[in-house]
Order: C-alpha cells, then sequence, then structure tokens
C-alpha cells in the first residue's frame, strides 16, 4: 500500500511538502506516466520555481493570496483563506514555460502537472468563472470546482477539479473506475491530495482533534491494489487503476481533495463505470435532497 499512499511529509523534496509525477522530481512511482503534483507552503515573501518542461501545469491556492510569473508576465490570483472557502483563482501555464510562485503575504499552492505536447496559451481562471457543481444528495452530497475540466479549459492532456465534502458524508461515491480506453470509459490515472478540518459548530474540547478521513481503492481486475488508508491534511492517495470510492469525509470533519487525472487515451474526457455491485446509488438521490450546507463559500 506504500507504493500509493504518501502521508505528510514522506512525498517532500526540497522546499516541497509534496513533489511527484513532475518533470523535476527525484521521487518516483514505478509505472507512473500520467500527472503529477507539487505542493509547497511559503512565507511571507518566499517564493517557489518550476523550470521550464514538456509539461503543463494549474497553479492552484490553497491558503493566502499569490502572485505567479509564468516566462516573465506577472498574474494576480486573489486566493482563499483556505480550501474551505469555496473556489479561488487559479493559472493555467501551458507546456514550455517556467513558472514562478510568490506570496507576499504567506501562504500555500498546489501545481498540477501533466506531460504535454500541445501547446495551449496560458490562461487566468477566476473564482467567479469557476464551474461550482453540486453533486450527489443526501449523505452523498460533495461539491465540485471544475476549473480544469474539458468544459471549462483549453489543454491537452489533464483534467483537474477539486472537491469539498461535509461531515459524515461520502464523496467519489458509488465505486467507479477509469482504468481502460474502451466505449464509454477513458484510462487515466488519478492524484488525490488531501485536507481535513474540524467542521463549524463541531464541540471538540481544545488540543484533541484529529481531523480525519479515509479514501479507498479495490481491484477491478487482476491487477493488485487494496487500499484503506486513514487521510490527514497534506497526505496524497494515488490511484493508477481499479475501482475508488468512497472518499469519507468522518463526522465532526469536513474534508477537500484536488484531483489531478491525465492519461495516454485519444479523448481528454473523464469516462467512468461504476462498480456493477454499487451503482444502483445513483438512482436513490433523486429523491433526495442536497446536504443543506453546501455550498461551501467565502
Amino acid at each position: 500500500m506504500a507504493e500509493w499512499v504518501y502521508p505528510l511529509g514522506s512525498a517532500a523534496e526540497g522546499c516541497w511538502d509534496v513533489s511527484l509525477g513532475t518533470a523535476d522530481s527525484a521521487i518516483t512511482v514505478d509505472g507512473w506516466k500520467h500527472t503529477g503534483l507539487k505542493v509547497a507552503s511559503l512565507a511571507a515573501g518566499a517564493a517557489v520555481e518550476l523550470p521550464a518542461a514538456g509539461e503543463e501545469r494549474i497553479v492552484i491556492p490553497l491558503s493566502g493570496a499569490l502572485t505567479v510569473s509564468v516566462d516573465g508576465e506577472k498574474y494576480q490570483l486573489a486566493g482563499r483563506a483556505s480550501v474551505f472557502n469555496g473556489p479561488s483563482d487559479v493559472l493555467y501555464s501551458g507546456t514550455e514555460k517556467a513558472v514562478t510562485v510568490t506570496s507576499s503575504d504567506g501562504g500555500r499552492v498546489a501545481i498540477a502537472t501533466a506531460p504535454a505536447k500541445v501547446q495551449y496559451p496560458t490562461r487566468l481562471i477566476t473564482a467567479a468563472e469557476t464551474p461550482v457543481e453540486l453533486r450527489g444528495a443526501g449523505n452523498c452530497s460533495r461539491q465540485v470546482h471544475n476549473f480544469g475540466t474539458p468544459a471549462a479549459l483549453e489543454a491537452d492532456r489533464f483534467i483537474v477539479c477539486e472537491v469539498i465534502t461535509p461531515a459524515g458524508n461520502w464523496s467519489s461515491y458509488p465505486p467507479h473506475k477509469h482504468d481502460e480506453e474502451k466505449e464509454g470509459e477513458t484510462r487515466l490515472e488519478e492524484i488525490y491530495y488531501f485536507e481535513t478540518r474540524v467542521a463549524p459548530g463541531a464541540d471538540v474540547p481544545a488540543g484533541d482533534t484529529d481531523a480525519i478521513g479515509y479514501q479507498r481503492v479495490y481491484a477491478s481486475d487482476e491487477r493488485p491494489i487494496d487500499v484503506a488508508a486513514e487521510v490527514r491534511t497534506g497526505d496524497v492517495v494515488l490511484v493508477p487503476y481499479g475501482w475508488h470510492g468512497p472518499a469519507m469525509a468522518a463526522p465532526g470533519y469536513d474534508m477537500y481533495y484536488l484531483n489531478v487525472m491525465a492519461g495516454p487515451g485519444r479523448v481528454r474526457d473523464w469516462l467512468i463505470s461504476d462498480d456493477p455491485h454499487h451503482g444502483w446509488v445513483r438512482q436513490t438521490w433523486e429523491g433526495q435532497d442536497v446536504d443543506p450546507r453546501l455550498p461551501f463559500g467565502a
């Protein structure tokens, strides 16, 4: 399981809290080819840099405002107090462009990456422009920010979004897969980067908190994979193939995750197959309301 689960600190490299799968990363995972992620904590005035490379990138403020330089041109990202405060401005860089990220007051940044060959223009996607989807219903309700999906962004390879799940709810459910190129399904690697927090209003004794969630991944064919992992802020789970879900927000704790997906297929699209034992759950949502705690906002 350790090959696919990276608790906070276990995928750190230099100034990066997480450094997996990117062009300049020294941390390698056998068989991992199509997606990457960098995460950094920035002190006030500090900067992180990525050299020009054959990969496309999306810069995502996790907290704080950021200034991003792409080949010398500067973009201001308004940012947010935390990932639980609704969508943020994000920046798509395209390929073969050096990227520098700074924060005058300090903050945290995630940079999603994917090897790419076709060049698309740099684009700022503001929080106001970000499509916000309330997916599911009842205790399967969650909020999705679709800033890097095919409908929202012109890109070569990757599909990027973020999901917020209220305390006690199940997300990435019913379990599904995207590990074959076939009618109705695309082959995509997937990265889950997690953050968790004590839910507003939870009566937790001071110093007694351990904001926790859970992630499940299991085999869809003869390839072995069996993940049932505790996840907290800063943890990463890789999904190379197989059924995945649910991502569970434990009672008392809200859960956020950033998804980065890409694959070798001809079409850039998120086409999935549900686990046939559990796909029926979708039909039950028709008679339920969306969780009234959604949407999360500023």
